[in-house]
């Protein structure tokens, strides 16, 4: 196998193509000793507990244990996974366009807390979604809807969103949703890129079989101390 059959994501991940650090090594998680207090909020779908869904997700994740260089990820509990609708604040990263127009960067957290669930409070949109695999790589997976008008409709979530909340991220219209499984420590070396492209190749395989429509929560509100745990504070209700 030769390096141009590899996917751009697993690239990213390779020492030879992108030999920089990983970007939250060190501020969200260290080498050892797991995840690193880092405060925030965001709005999140569930994966459904005890689904279907869930079931192959794990079974998925697994896969991404048993390889030799899993020690090179740091894993999140099965109980955190999530998609993200759209991205909150969070205290590693007080700068502008990612932070509310007008609210002070030095706001604490816990009152940056109550002033978004106010603004959220009776938020709803007319419809809900579907979302489905797009494709894997090593942190995970990569998602979307799962079908035009289900994208059509997450993308108008966001935008609602950061209307309401007063801030849009650089990444805003091409933000990719994803569906965290680990996060690196350490990039791969050459020689394990094309396993990895075979057990990605064929996890992304599994779950489109197995689970062509993933069952998710309705999109929540949630505080979260580090990676471990998103809590939910407000979910969101469909007007229809």
């Amino acid at each position: 196998m030769t390096a141009t059959t590899f996917s751009p994501e697993l690239l990213l991940y390779s020492k030879t193509h992108n030999p920089s650090p990983p970007a939250h090594l060190g501020s969200r998680y260290r080498r050892v000793g797991g995840f690193l207090p880092e405060a925030g909020s965001t709005i999140v779908c569930h994966v459904e507990k005890a689904s279907r869904t869930q079931t192959v997700l794990i079974e998925a994740r697994e896969k991404y244990l048993a390889m030799p260089e899993a020690e090179q990820f740091l894993f999140t509990p099965i109980s955190s996974l999530h998609m993200t609708l759209f991205e909150g604040i969070i205290e590693t990263r007080r700068r502008q366009d990612y932070w509310p127009r007008d609210l002070s960067l030095d706001t604490p957290i816990d009152d940056m807390t109550e002033l978004l669930a106010a603004r959220l409070e009776g938020f709803s949109m007319a419809e809900p979604f579907k979302i489905a695999v797009v494709d894997a790589q090593p942190s995970g997976l990569l998602v979307d809807g799962a079908t035009e008008q289900d994208r059509k409709i997450m993308r108008a979530w966001r935008d609602a969103l950061a209307d309401l909340l007063g801030y849009r991220q650089p990444n805003h219209m091409d933000y990719k949703f994803h569906i965290t499984f680990a996060y690196p420590i350490e990039r791969l070396e050459d020689e394990a890129l094309p396993r990895w492209q075979a057990m990605l190749d064929g996890v992304a395989e599994d779950i489109r079989r197995e689970a062509a429509v993933f069952e998710m929560t309705p999109p929540a509100f949630c505080v979260f101390e580090d990676m471990n745990h998103f809590h939910e504070l407000l979910i969101f209700e469909f007007d229809t």
